[in-house]
């Protein structure tokens, strides 16, 4: 393969990131970031009004890259840049490794199909991104020590220890780790147990399985909303079930091998991206090795690699430069921020309040709360009538107009209308919030 593929497969993907799109797990991590990197760890979510305390907050790494990142590089901006970094680091780091599989032709399609199938996690700004960039770093040693064994797979106790500070994907990438060793190396037992271990290498240590155990028991993780959302008939589910498809049948036409630890994994995450659609893209990763084996291609022409690279460069740049849209609404979460009572607000919302100094009731990390608020938070968010008590516990209410909770918020009587923008409304509470929750 031409030595410049990798990185027409990364200036694409960055390419995608660079669209700005901001996620509701993305702003949060800014505020704890400027208390961790002034040596402060938090036990509770200081800009919350609800109970948090007793919070283990094992991902304090992302928060001190996310603030320090929103900022040096402008806000927002910053933030973006580091999904396309990290979008650039993840693919590049798949083309690489099918490039040292001696895939020659195969690299760049089927990079490009697996990109295809993982927009909303590529072009979706968020912590995340740090699986995004790390799960297939991770991956291509291990088919590497599957064609030559050797004691550079010693390199994954520091990557997880890495990875287990920024993101809970690090479960995701031991679990692939795990089937590598069990089913092709049993022999390097040593070192899964040594990557156990370190994903205990965090400020949390021995209280890392209570922050994981509280993660997977959310309301949100529980109910398969959010970001845990199932694999559904959306369009960006069926285009990842698309991507997938051509993968396999790729494999099964061509007769690409599988080994055993691949098809393990292929298998888990299959499972897993039914239960959870963003998994999905783990998948894709995977399954690009074995697609790749069986598809015998030509090199492409250097020219097409060139220019493909040199476009995906320029669109990054041109999108980096020109920086990310307002994701909610700066202006309304300003006016709210200056009310000293909580708001309540849809996520990225009221973390722009949070960022405007602002206090909100719930959100992100919902890991955080008691089950009751999260429940009453989760059921306001969808406009359900069980979540209209939510409301007397704020101050104020910052809604998407054309959210489930901003169309409830509009005919709720218990409201007055503030400000609006095409956007966003803001509403104050007639009635006085209830003490001490």
């Amino acid at each position: 393969m031409r030595p410049s593929s990798p990185w027409a497969v990364a200036m694409l993907a960055a390419a995608v990131a660079a669209l700005g799109l901001v996620g509701s797990d993305a702003l949060w991590l800014v505020p704890l970031g400027r208390l961790v990197a002034h040596g402060h760890v938090p036990h509770s979510v200081t800009f919350a009004r609800a109970p948090t305390s007793g919070w283990h907050d094992v991902p304090a790494g992302a928060q001190v890259v996310f603030w320090s990142l929103y900022r040096v590089l402008g806000g927002i901006r910053g933030l973006v840049v580091a999904q396309s970094v990290a979008a650039a680091i993840g693919f590049g780091a798949l083309a690489r490794g099918l490039a040292r599989e001696g895939f020659s032709g195969a690299a760049l399609p089927v990079s490009v199909v697996v990109l295809a199938g993982s927009i909303p996690a590529v072009a979706i700004t968020g912590v995340s991104l740090f699986s995004l960039a790390l799960f297939p770093v991770l991956l291509g040693l291990l088919e590497s020590e599957s064609r030559a064994p050797s004691h550079r797979l010693w390199v994954a106790v520091p990557l997880l220890a890495l990875w287990g500070n920024l993101h809970g994907g690090a479960l995701t990438g031991l679990g692939l780790l795990a089937c590598y060793v069990v089913f092709a190396r049993p022999r390097a037992l040593l070192v899964l147990a040594a990557s156990v271990a370190a994903l205990f290498a965090n400020p949390q240590l021995w209280h890392t399985t209570d922050y994981y155990t509280a993660v997977f028991r959310t309301v949100v993780a529980r109910q398969g909303s959010g970001l845990w959302t199932p694999l559904g008939t959306g369009p960006f589910d069926l285009v990842l079930v698309a991507a997938a498809a051509v993968l396999v049948l790729v494999i099964v036409a061509g007769r690409g091998h599988i080994r055993l630890w691949e098809g393990i994994a292929l298998l888990g995450l299959a499972a897993g991206t039914a239960h959870v659609a963003r998994t999905g893209t783990f998948f894709l990763f995977v399954a690009a090795y074995p697609a790749a084996r069986a598809l015998r291609l030509q090199p492409q022409r250097r020219s097409l690699v060139v220019s493909l690279t040199v476009v995906g460069a320029a669109v990054s740049v041109v999108l980096l430069g020109n920086g990310p849209a307002d994701p909610g609404s700066r202006p309304l979460a300003r006016l709210a921020g200056r009310d000293r009572g909580p708001v309540l607000a849809d996520p990225v919302l009221g973390q722009q309040v949070v960022l405007a100094g602002g206090r909100v009731w719930v959100d992100n990390p919902v890991d955080a709360f008691r089950r009751s608020d999260q429940q009453l938070y989760v059921d306001w968010l969808a406009g359900k009538a069980s979540g209209a008590p939510a409301v007397r516990r704020a101050a104020s209410v910052l809604v998407e107009r054309t959210s489930h909770a901003g169309r409830r918020a509009a005919g709720d009587s218990r409201l007055v209308l503030v400000a609006a923008d095409e956007h966003a409304a803001l509403y104050r509470v007639k009635v006085s919030r209830a003490a001490g929750s």
